[in-house]
């Protein structure tokens, strides 16, 4: 039997500091990504309320893009005439006990969701660093946590729903809809614009999250498996000087029957005495509890308060993703690097995720690990930072993250996706006239 409730976003959600900005885009006059350092190329922003809404701007719009919560760092979401974001103002969220899942409005946003499943006793089997984004865009994007055995958060969709270029409503599930269904999940928004998306659920669990700090790198290229092995989630963030991962966070389920036996030391680093923040110059006050405090899922994985301002704000981010295996050798390289990434690096953070069968998804078919840079905001500087890493881990076939920033010529990115054509005719099927496209996109999948 399906249990449904009709939730309203509460008060002190939509007036907390980091989601104000979103609510208020009416009274800008340039719209601006999370960061600010991206503007987009229109402030025509239509907001629709239900899907009945969408369908009908679909069809009367000769080019859109979806904008959801800001947080991609370059104009994957960007539209020269058109921008649609269905923040949903009532917000329907429908558990299904025996199937173990759930049915959300995909505008909807894990920070929102999380604590009424855990209310409700059930859990999500991961959330990425920042609970503030929305589920539609992470999932399209293929935005994920940490975790040897998890897989990133569009791996938990077992069905969505989707108006097309022509405005019809298409649903596709798992179960039915077989090579459809895995091309259409990380859509990168040109498939058509989800409404609704289905999400595997399991029963709720509690964390414990402990830090440690300055790890050796020569151990971590001695027990590199181990080391990421040892909680359920593992974030390992590095300035990359001094031949050191700066603090290594390990998030631990209680119920798990290897979780993590705290020592003071762990391979040479030394437990952490405080809350720490990634960027250790900043105040811990908007992580996540650390010190083995016990607390639910959603409160230890992400490493963010969903009622603060996450990391550092004015920034710029770029990732890549290298297959497991080389796992040491891709960390190595980016480290012979240093001299050149650490004048313009807030932090680097090392996750690593499972495989997955998502046709545009970076693990696609490979269990992989992100290497990710939080860069000063200045992109004159990071612009020619970027080739040179990408050059370093070329080697390792290394896939970008698809809403962040990277300077890889458009053939080489394709040649990473062996789906790639296949995803083409299924967004030829779906948006024949390329009413989902941008500049972004036809750059990047279609450009020589």
């Amino acid at each position: 039997m399906k249990k449904r409730t009709f939730i309203k976003l509460s008060s002190a959600v939509i007036a907390s500091p980091v989601l104000s900005p979103l609510l208020t885009w009416a009274g800008e006059t340039k719209l601006k990504n999370w960061a600010g350092n991206y503007t987009y190329s229109t402030d025509c922003l239509h907001r629709p309320s239900s899907a009945a809404q969408v369908q009908a701007l679909v069809k009367k719009l000769d080019s859109l893009r979806v904008l959801g919560t800001r947080h991609c760092f370059n104009g994957i979401a960007d539209s020269t005439q058109n921008l649609v974001s269905p923040i949903p103002m009532e917000a329907a969220i429908a558990i299904d006990a025996p199937a173990r899942t759930v049915t959300v409005d995909a505008g909807l946003k894990y920070g929102q969701l999380a604590p009424y499943l855990h209310k409700n006793g059930f859990a999500l089997h991961n959330l990425a660093s920042l609970p503030h984004i929305s589920i539609a865009g992470a999932c399209a994007t293929a935005t994920h946590g940490s975790g040897m055995k998890n897989g990133n958060l569009a791996t938990a969709v077992s069905a969505l729903e989707m108006i097309t270029a022509g405005g019809d409503v298409v649903r596709l599930s798992r179960k039915k809809d077989g090579d459809t269904f895995r091309g259409a999940v990380v859509g990168l928004g040109t498939l058509g614009v989800v409404t609704k998306v289905t999400l595997d659920l399991q029963p709720t669990y509690m964390m414990k999250q402990y830090v440690y700090e300055n790890l050796p790198l020569s151990q971590l290229k001695e027990h590199f498996n181990a080391i990421m092995a040892s909680g359920y989630s593992v974030s390992l963030f590095t300035d990359w000087q001094k031949q050191r991962i700066n603090e290594v966070w390990i998030k631990s389920r209680l119920e798990a029957s290897s979780a993590f036996q705290p020592n003071a030391d762990f391979y040479g680093a030394m437990h952490a005495t405080k809350n720490l923040h990634p960027i250790a110059e900043l105040s811990a006050e908007n992580c996540t509890e650390q010190m083995g405090v016990t607390g639910p899922w959603y409160e230890r994985l992400p490493h963010f308060r969903m009622g603060f301002t996450p990391s550092s704000g004015k920034e710029l981010q770029s990732e890549y993703f290298v297959p497991r295996q080389h796992a040491v050798e891709a960390i190595l390289a980016v480290e012979r690097l240093r001299n050149q990434v650490s004048p313009h690096l807030m932090i680097s953070e090392v996750r690593s995720i499972a495989a997955d069968e998502l046709w545009m998804s970076p693990c696609y078919k490979q269990p992989s690990i992100a290497l990710h840079f939080t860069w000063k905001q200045d992109w004159p500087s990071v612009s020619k930072v970027l080739p040179l890493i990408e050059k370093e881990l070329a080697a390792y076939q290394a896939r970008p993250h698809w809403g962040k920033l990277f300077t890889m010529a458009p053939a080489k990115l394709q040649s990473l996706y062996e789906k790639l054509h296949d995803f083409k005719q299924l967004a030829k099927q779906y948006d024949p006239k390329g009413k989902l496209r941008n500049e972004f996109i036809a750059r990047n999948l279609y450009g020589n």
